[in-house]
């Protein structure tokens, strides 16, 4: 699969680059220096795209940012990229937890500043923070959703992908029952991502 995984801009700054292929930065790129591995995330998975654009758009410089099935750890990646000041990502796949800490560190990501745990959504996670992420299934979206305000500071920002178009309509009413105002929802070759503020 190798062969065929090359540097990609995936939003109007973001690159996700194999760490094998060269790219000649452009001033205002963020590249991603990326070997997955065996892990879910190459940048090139429509929801991982969608994800990456909505990370882009809606994080603030020093949020802390939560990556719940962080796979290769690129979501985190471009959190810390964009200026987030504390990571934490959580996957239930040992596998995806080495993967993402080495691209963690291949990218310069300081260790003091991020956090990987092996575990099962939100359970092992008791703090709070600005910024959620996950690119998981709907149907684990919606058992993760009964967590997140436990795991959302009011006025974060919770961003969902990994569900298919048809199934957009019964993650919504989940959000808003919470208390959450949707901000967007963008579709990408089937797929879909929704970002939703969790009302103070």
């Amino acid at each position: 699969w190798k062969a065929y995984f090359w540097p990609q801009k995936i939003t109007p700054h973001i690159v996700v680059k194999p760490t094998w292929r060269e790219y000649k930065a452009g001033l205002n790129d963020i590249v991603i220096e990326l070997d997955p591995g065996m892990a879910f995330g190459t940048g090139t998975h429509p929801t991982t795209a969608l994800s990456l654009t909505m990370i882009e758009k809606y994080l603030r410089e020093g949020d802390s940012f939560l990556d719940v099935g962080t796979g290769s750890g690129i979501l985190m990646i471009a959190a810390a990229k964009l200026g987030a000041g504390r990571l934490c990502g959580i996957d239930k796949d040992e596998v995806a937890v080495g993967i993402a800490a080495n691209n963690l560190e291949l990218n310069n990501v300081d260790s003091k500043i991020f956090q990987l745990m092996t575990g099962n959504l939100g359970d092992e996670v008791s703090e709070s923070f600005d910024f959620i992420a996950a690119n998981i299934f709907t149907q684990v979206i919606l058992e993760l959703l009964q967590d997140i305000p436990r795991l959302l500071k009011g006025g974060g920002v919770f961003v969902c992908s990994g569900i298919i178009e048809e199934n957009k309509k019964s993650v919504l009413p989940v959000m808003d029952k919470l208390g959450f105002e949707i901000l967007e929802t963008a579709e990408k070759e089937g797929w879909v991502a929704i970002g939703g503020r969790l009302r103070a």
